[in-house]
């Protein structure tokens, strides 16, 4: 049986290409992917280059379109993250921008009811926004409540279980009560802290393809009641809801437990493995003093000033400089191969000085082949783009998972 897919916010394919890594099995009937404010649509051209152009292949914005959705099995989305990221500022959580879009996807959910729902954020959600921590993701446990939804979560840090990159993301895992899946939780749950800390170690949806260790510290766990009482609007939630989220969670008619597990990890792909051995372009090198490189990954002690003129200092620690090649890269970012504190560095293979990382070596990095993004778009794009992408191998490995429970 075919597994009717919808992608939101696409990209260059990152979801559907994982699923399909999966199983064959898994279908994508319609996909999204509109980048606003650009005239030149990279992503999406790249997806189309690799997928085809079809009339179910759609790029514009999503709140327009959103009620063209067709009926599907699965949604999945790594919905925009700008305001959830600790790379900005003045971030305004679900309300900004870019957050809204969130209400696009409940409005799919509402008037679709797929039976299970894939997202994948930055981690900073579960905490956002600052000045009322957990606010935003309750917010959206509540939606998902609303909808006759069960949701489990996880942060996965993709290097834990063997990729070549630190780069932690949550994945929210949503289950309509109408699946056998939830009736598995229901069956195995009695609405008790102990059950759901079974869950998420033994039977949960993460716990097989993402082993954790058990956490015996209640310190770590947290347990919220009622969220499905009547009086407990969205406007309510927005006014007052406040809660410690840890990486991993499950909500159930209402009721959520949260906990911080720690994964049995293994061994990890380097970036040396990754590294390109061949002759690489000379316009990738640093060239000239490398004083402004030192500084910008060197130690900071820097005074400044707050808005009421009080004084602070911000600190900031020491980067490696050239980058480890021997443990995993860190994350990378859109900004990658830019003169910025967070590009990475290495020594080249071939010569031994100094260099960036290439566009392959940033879609090896993510899990897709050399020379994805090589469609036409500019070069500082196919960073970008692979900064906004997701590890490919990990969804494949959690398409498996889905194939064990739909």
């Amino acid at each position: 049986m075919n597994i009717k897919v919808v992608e939101l916010f696409a990209g260059v394919g990152g979801f559907r290409l994982g699923l399909e890594t999966a199983s064959p099995l898994f279908q994508t009937v319609w996909a999204n992917q509109w980048e606003p404010k650009r005239k030149a649509q990279h992503a999406f051209d790249c997806y189309c280059y690799h997928f085809g152009k079809s009339d179910n292949h759609i790029n514009q914005d999503i709140a327009l379109v959103k009620h063209e959705v067709p009926d599907h099995d699965l949604l999945v989305g790594g919905f925009p993250c700008q305001d959830y990221s600790v790379a900005a500022t003045k971030a305004k959580g679900i309300e900004g921008e870019k957050g809204n879009l969130w209400w696009h996807i409940n409005d799919i959910l509402k008037a679709k009811k797929p039976p299970y729902v894939l997202l994948e954020n930055v981690d900073r959600l579960i905490k956002s926004p600052s000045n009322q921590r957990g606010r935003d993701f309750g917010i959206m446990l509540k939606c998902f409540l609303d909808l006759g939804y069960a949701v489990e979560w996880r942060v996965i840090n993709a290097a834990d279980y063997g990729y070549a990159q630190r780069r932690r993301r949550i994945f929210i895992f949503a289950f309509h009560k109408s699946s056998n899946f939830y009736q598995q939780l229901a069956d195995k749950t009695s609405l008790l802290v102990e059950s759901y800390h079974e869950w998420l170690i033994c039977n949960g949806f993460y716990a097989n393809p993402f082993p954790v260790q058990r956490n015996e510290s209640p310190a770590k766990q947290t347990y919220i009641t009622g969220l499905n009482q009547g009086d407990e609007t969205i406007k309510a939630l927005s006014d007052a809801f406040t809660a410690d989220f840890h990486n991993a969670g499950i909500m159930h008619n209402g009721d959520i437990f949260s906990e911080e597990l720690t994964p049995i990890t293994c061994n990890a792909t380097t970036l040396r493995q990754i590294r390109m051995t061949e002759e690489v372009d000379s316009r990738f090198f640093l060239d000239g003093s490398l004083d402004k490189w030192n500084y910008l990954k060197g130690p900071k002690k820097i005074q400044r000033e707050k808005p009421n003129g009080e004084p602070y200092f911000f600190s900031e620690g020491a980067i490696s400089f050239p980058d480890n090649l021997d443990v995993p890269s860190r994350t990378i970012l859109t900004s990658e191969s830019s003169i910025n504190r967070s590009t990475h560095v290495i020594e080249d293979a071939h010569t031994g000085q100094l260099r960036l990382l290439t566009p392959i070596e940033c879609e090896r990095l993510q899990g897709f082949t050399d020379d994805w993004t090589n469609t036409g778009m500019p070069e500082r794009f196919r960073y970008f783009v692979m900064g906004n992408a997701l590890v490919v191998s990990l969804i494949a490995r959690i398409g498996k998972r889905l194939l064990d429970i739909v």
